[in-house]
């Protein structure tokens, strides 16, 4: 099913050729600047921005009561909340975190604004710290476990916790806003969901919806923190609808580092109940989720995630899980790529490699005596969680025959044997796609031409290949005549866009069933041209999977971790585009690394995020990345036409229980049995000599 394609947008991106957000043309559009909180909890004493109005090219300034009328910003209530929370546009008399916008400014160039933002006189009065405040949870029981765990012949613990991350795109949130003539307005914005825009806005706005074009250009990298609405963003619109005047906004590195959304900072915990052969008879864990000062609309999704994913691929029917969201005076957290996966999938690889150990059975073996067989999908889990297909096991043996598993471990007991710290890590996990449904519109033209519209967008991803893919197979077109246009709501049918891996099992199977009823209309006679709209729904949610292995070096005198060699053993269904599901997995470990590795967000203990830049907080490079080794099973879904499951997050699941897995195999000989991440040389260095096993003790 795959299929090769002529040069694409992609080839233009490279060349420098695409058109982003603040690449669109809007003549005399005014520049927005935010003066932000310098203190993470306090109230505002003092806001005097009357001298700043006569400053060289300011047009306006506004303030929060300026924007106090505007209504808050829709949350998906995946967990039930407990309590409202506030969207505030700029502060309403107090603040809740560092780099909160508190006033903002509209000035002719950047420069001129940013000269304002720094005259404004601002006095806040700090206020002690809140300590953080539960606002949502879940609790998810099958069996009883306390019974199961007084009865198990090994009961093993593991707390992971994951620092928070910042998603880090190439390029930064940005918006650029024109009223028009007639009393619409036309936004071009750096999104995930531009129809998920439009709607929230409307509400937020108390306008409607049909006066709002949202259109998504070449957008540079997303990875989930584009997905919901900021305050910056609405403030653009208001302004430019109140003003009458074109605004645009685009945030430098340090605005994103302290009010884009965060990633990750789940603490979770676990215990693992193991009879006398190995096989896993129940499940207790906790997940603890933050939140940050506002929530965007997908904030309770990873703590939704990590908690009801479990027990993940292995056939544990007797749980006691437990989850909760709790708020903090911080940048708001939502979700990054695998938004709970990762979370889910860690702690329970900890758990599995801790029973390993504890029982001294083989790691692969401990977890193959624990899966469902193939036959046995579509199998539902005690978290009710319909896992649609696969072949677990399958997975797992291929892993074990093209890493060549055997003589690696082999390799790794002579390298300890003679002083070098070296490890190999196991991990298997589950990634399910989006859940829903998506539109297309296709249109079949007497030329042979064919235009896809569809109701979902891109940040990166080669959507254009795919799509065009898909309806060529279905019409008997050669790709190259397929034009595919998403990203725009006024040309584009109504969709929900891209997040959660559902772009093509929803999106594309939406495009599949519009050029079905094109070409089924042919074969009723009826003649070109034609055109189909269809809202596909999926049946449920596809479950990818996947099982990876890692080895891994570590310097006894520096601590630095090298990652060998990765073998990736990944099934995401009947694939469209081969080399598209590879570059996103190659993609998603890379981030996945730097979780692993290196990645981590601070604040001190009054709030201030001590890493704002780039030279305080470390991302993978190029020459960090091993060489890939990727291996593909394709067993198709039944939950959609194309029998296609998501991959986009597969390498951020993955990649970090194998990478700490293969860390703590390659520091158990010191007596090393947990490590936190990043697993930064600092850290690793500091496990080594606690051990009191130094190089001239081992």
């Amino acid at each position: 099913m795959t299929t090769d394609f002529r040069p694409h947008h992609s080839q233009a991106l490279l060349r420098g050729a695409g058109q982003y957000c603040d690449d669109i043309a809007l003549p005399g559009a005014l520049r927005a600047i935010f003066l932000r909180s310098d203190v993470a909890a306090g109230r505002i004493a003092a806001l005097d921005v009357s001298e700043v109005r006569a400053m060289p090219g300011v047009h306006a300034v506004h303030v929060g009561a300026d924007v106090a009328d505007l209504g808050a910003l829709p949350v998906n209530e995946v967990l039930p909340l407990e309590q409202a929370t506030p969207f505030p546009i700029l502060a309403q008399g107090r603040v809740h975190a560092v780099g909160q916008p508190v006033a903002a400014i509209l000035a002719s160039s950047r420069a001129e604004g940013q000269d304002a933002a720094e005259a404004i006189w601002l006095d806040i009065a700090a206020t002690e710290m809140p300590e953080p405040r539960h606002i949502a949870g879940r609790d998810w029981t099958a069996g009883d476990a306390p019974a199961a765990m007084a009865h198990a012949a090994h009961r093993v613990e593991a707390q992971v916790h994951h620092a928070r991350l910042a998603p880090l795109s190439l390029e930064p949130r940005c918006i650029a806003v024109r009223p028009e003539p007639d009393g619409t307005v036309t936004i071009w914005q750096t999104t995930q969901t531009p129809h998920r825009t439009r709607s929230h806005l409307a509400a937020i706005l108390g306008i409607d919806a049909a006066r709002i074009r949202v259109i998504a250009p070449d957008v540079g990298g997303a990875f989930g923190m584009k997905a919901s609405l900021y305050p910056e963003e609405v403030y653009c619109v208001w302004a430019a609808l109140t003003l009458g005047v074109a605004v645009r906004w685009s945030a430098s590195r340090s605005e994103e580092f302290l009010s884009a959304t965060h990633g990750r900072g789940l603490t979770t915990m676990g215990v693992l109940g193991v009879d006398g052969t190995g096989r896993f008879t129940a499940l207790t864990a906790e997940v603890t989720a933050p939140l940050g000062h506002w929530l965007p609309n997908s904030a309770l999704i990873p703590a939704w995630n990590a908690a009801r994913v479990l027990p993940g691929p292995y056939g544990i029917e007797t749980v006691q899980i437990k989850t909760a969201a709790v708020q903090e005076n911080r940048a708001p957290t939502g979700i990054y790529r695998g938004a709970g996966r990762p979370e889910a999938a860690l702690l329970l690889e900890r758990l599995v490699d801790k029973a390993a150990r504890g029982t001294g059975i083989d790691p692969f073996e401990i977890r193959l005596r624990n899966l469902p067989p193939k036959d046995a999908l579509p199998h539902m889990t005690a978290t009710g969680q319909m896992l649609d297909s696969g072949d677990y096991a399958g997975a797992l043996h291929l892993l074990r025959r093209v890493s060549r598993y055997d003589a690696r471990a082999a390799d790794m007991s002579r390298r300890r044997a003679a002083g070098e710290l070296a490890g190999l890590g196991v991990a298997l996990f589950l990634e399910p796609s989006g859940e829903g449904w998506e539109s297309a519109r296709v249109t079949w033209h007497a030329n042979g031409r064919v235009e896809v519209d569809s109701g979902s967008s891109a940040q990166g991803q080669v959507r254009t290949r795919s799509y065009a893919a898909i309806a060529a197979r279905v019409l008997g077109t050669a790709p190259e005549d397929v034009a595919v246009r998403y990203g725009d709501t006024k040309t584009c049918p109504e969709g929900i866009g891209a997040v959660a891996s559902r772009s093509t099992p929803i999106g594309g199977s939406a495009v599949h069933e519009a050029c079905s009823a094109l070409r089924a209309a042919r074969g009723a006679g009826e003649n070109l041209p034609l055109s189909a709209e269809i809202r596909f729904e999926t049946k449920g949610q596809a479950w990818g999977y996947g099982a990876y292995l890692v080895q891994l070096a570590i310097d006894r005198d520096t601590g630095k971790a090298t990652v060998e060699a990765a073998i990736c053993v990944d099934d995401a269904g009947n694939m469209i585009d081969a080399q598209a599901v590879a570059d996103q997995i190659v993609g998603g470990f890379a981030q996945g690394m730097g979780e692993a590795l290196m990645e981590a967000l601070h604040y001190d203990e009054d709030g201030q995020l001590l890493t704002a830049s780039l030279m305080d907080y470390a991302v993978p490079r190029a020459d960090d990345m091993p060489t890939l080794l990727l291996y593909e099973m394709q067993t198709p879904s039944p939950m959609n036409p194309l029998g296609a499951k998501g991959v986009g997050e597969a390498g951020t699941i993955g990649a970090p229980a194998a990478i700490l897995n293969a860390a703590i195999d390659a520091l158990a000989p010191l007596g090393v049995t947990d490590l936190q991440m990043p697993l930064s040389p600092a850290r690793l260095w500091q496990a080594i000599n606690e051990t009191g096993k130094g190089r001239d003790e081992t």
